[in-house]
């Protein structure tokens, strides 16, 4: 019986570049997996065909030849490669829980990272915007101080795993190869504790609150975050430790409105005061300042005070300060403010003309 070509067994072109190639394999590799098929003797002749089909056009030269002479033995090396495994072991290990395959396994090590943490940290509008030193409090896994974090009673030790005597794996022979799975006894680490510590129960941890003295930068934002690297839990057996993200909530102003690293504000000031003009007291962050509003001015005229704005946390530039004034109309007038508010009216030539849509759209472009 002829074989079968195999680009075919593949399912992939006779142009298929070297990825496109180790794709295709990878899909029939999992799909018919021993592991997966158990007494499914076709899946098994699938599986060993489509690795015999890699091991030959994964290698440049391999291919190159049996594009020119096919399966006619003309000096490429055809047939099944165990070989072709060891490449895929992580894939393997990932699915089917075993580690490397063909008899390659090694030891998992003991050490382990410790997890990421996240703490939520709620500012003032005016601490985000100054930066400043606090201390925190966070609840995390530390290193059991009585057994120095090596989970067993100090001066007992360990032993090695009787189960997979020290490998970290046990190996299982299925169908035309071996399989090394990872030690259930140990975990992969080819020793075990006889006795734990009573402290942290062999676990080489414990639950500890630890406060932390955090600088946070002026010009953070609601939403950003700043991490501390090795301040989250402790790591495994001698791993390193995890992060801390601190979270930032800042609180909305009485007076400002935030956007970027620009503030806004409203004030109030009289008809008197935008029709002749005058020096009005306004809020910023450093505390009051004087505005000058030149006559005539208009309702919902906007000033802008440069560098009056958000430190960036970077430490590049600052943002400015809007302010937009409000003309107020007095809703009770005195008899002789009234009075002079109709003279005012007789020698005054005000037109009623509706404003153009463009001006109140750069109000609301502004402010909305």
């Amino acid at each position: 019986m002829s074989k079968r070509d195999y680009y075919e067994v593949l399912g992939v072109s006779r142009s298929a570049s070297d990825q496109e190639i180790k794709s295709a394999y990878r899909k029939l590799a999992v799909k018919y997996h021993p592991d997966k098929n158990q007494g499914n003797s076709d899946a098994e002749e699938k599986f060993k065909a489509a690795a015999e089909a890699y091991s030959i056009l994964s290698d440049q030269q391999k291919r190159a030849h049996y594009d020119r002479f096919g399966h006619s033995n003309g000096g490429a090396s055809a047939g099944f490669d165990p070989a072709i495994f060891s490449e895929f072991g992580d894939i393997f290990g990932d699915l089917f829980g075993f580690g490397d395959i063909m008899g390659g396994g090694r030891r998992r090590s003991a050490a382990q990272r410790g997890d990421d943490l996240r703490y939520n940290l709620e500012l003032t509008f005016m601490e985000a915007a100054f930066g400043l030193k606090t201390k925190i409090k966070i609840p995390r896994l530390e290193p059991c101080q009585s057994c120095s974090g090596s989970g067993a009673t100090p001066g007992a030790g360990s032993s090695t795993c009787p189960t997979c005597h020290g490998q970290g794996q046990i190996r299982y022979q299925q169908g035309f190869f071996s399989i090394s799975r990872t030690c259930h006894h140990c975990q992969g680490k080819g020793t075990i504790i006889k006795n734990p510590c009573k402290d942290c129960r062999g676990e080489g941890r414990v639950h500890r609150d630890r406060t932390l003295e955090i600088k946070i930068p002026a010009g953070v934002d609601n939403g950003q975050r700043m991490r501390l690297s090795g301040e989250g839990e402790a790591g495994v057996h001698g791993g390193p430790a995890g992060d801390l993200d601190v979270v930032f909530f800042v609180k909305e102003h009485e007076i400002f409105e935030r956007q970027q690293n620009h503030i806004y504000c409203t004030i109030p000031i009289s008809f008197a005061q935008a029709a002749l003009g005058a020096e009005v007291t306004i809020p910023t962050l450093e505390g009051e300042d004087k505005l000058r509003i030149p006559e005539g001015t208009q309702s919902g005229k906007v000033f802008c005070l440069r560098g009056k704005g958000i430190t960036s946390p970077t430490g590049k530039g600052r943002g400015d300060q809007y302010v937009r004034v409000n003309v107020i109309t007095p809703a009770k007038l005195t008899r002789e403010q009234r009075r002079l508010l109709e003279q005012f009216a007789e020698i005054s030539d005000v037109s009623n003309k509706p404003l153009e849509r463009k001006i109140l759209d750069k109000v609301k472009d502004i402010f909305g």
